[in-house]
């Protein structure tokens, strides 16, 4: 089964199973989150590949820019769990990350998966933004320090509090139509906290402890994040009377 998908003018994405595709896949994620050192080794994405999971590369100018990588969940589940995607910052903004999550979506139901999930840190407002409200996926955890300490480039020494999401890949929900109510409450997030963690470490650190404390103990009662706002941040709404988000 092959995957197509309209990509962005001059991107080509393909799935990557030869040894020198996974090998270059490889460190080009070490090159976006400068680690030094290999996140996904090439004989562990090599393997991937072959078992089935999603290992899918994006090629522009004639070289590799951009990639994702997924793994299949348990049996039961029918999910795909996307663990990395990521696109060289000189690429940034060409929609090539919309257009991976789209080859993402169509392979997983080409195999009658209807479901991906995905974590992200809950402070970066515009993944946060591309996430929920482009994609329409849904926060359905925090996870608090899920990672523990990374120190790359783009986390730097802070906690690797992450939220999980979940998109529903056959539903039509639209994440732009989050519903107005009373009750809806919003937690801010920083405009720009990659920056910030380079600028002011310890406001950045403020800003970690800050959101975890509003909205990781929300979620865990049973608050739903139904939107997200670029100035006021996460929309959130209550638990209904029978204990569930309406």
């Amino acid at each position: 089964m092959t995957s197509l998908v309209e990509a962005p003018a001059g991107v080509e994405l393909r799935e990557l199973k030869d040894l020198a595709d996974v090998d270059a896949l490889s460190r080009l994620f070490g090159e976006i989150w400068g680690t030094g050192s290999p996140l996904l080794p090439k004989d562990l994405l090599r393997a991937m590949a072959k078992a089935g999971s999603y290992v899918t590369g994006a090629y522009a100018d004639g070289r590799l820019v951009g990639g994702c990588v997924g793994f299949h969940e348990e049996p039961g589940a029918r999910t795909i769990h996307s663990h990395i995607a990521g696109v060289l910052p000189a690429y940034a903004g060409k929609s090539i990350g919309y257009a991976l999550k789209m080859h993402q979506r169509s392979w997983a139901l080409e195999r009658g998966i209807t479901a991906i999930e995905w974590t992200y840190d809950p402070l970066i407002s515009r993944n946060a933004y591309f996430n929920i409200v482009k994609l329409g996926a849904r926060p359905v955890e925090y996870l608090t320090n899920f990672y523990g300490s990374m120190n790359d480039a783009i986390n730097g020494t802070d906690d690797s509090d992450r939220i999980l999401l979940r998109w529903e890949i056959d539903s039509a929900e639209s994440a732009e139509a989050a519903p107005s109510r009373e009750k809806l409450r919003h937690i801010a997030v920083p405009p720009d906290i990659e920056t910030l963690r380079v600028t002011d470490p310890d406001a950045a650190r403020i800003w970690r402890t800050r959101l975890r404390d509003q909205l990781a103990p929300l979620m865990a009662d049973g608050w739903r994040v139904v939107g997200f706002d670029r100035t006021h941040g996460y929309v959130v709404e209550p638990p209904t009377e029978s204990g569930e988000a309406s």
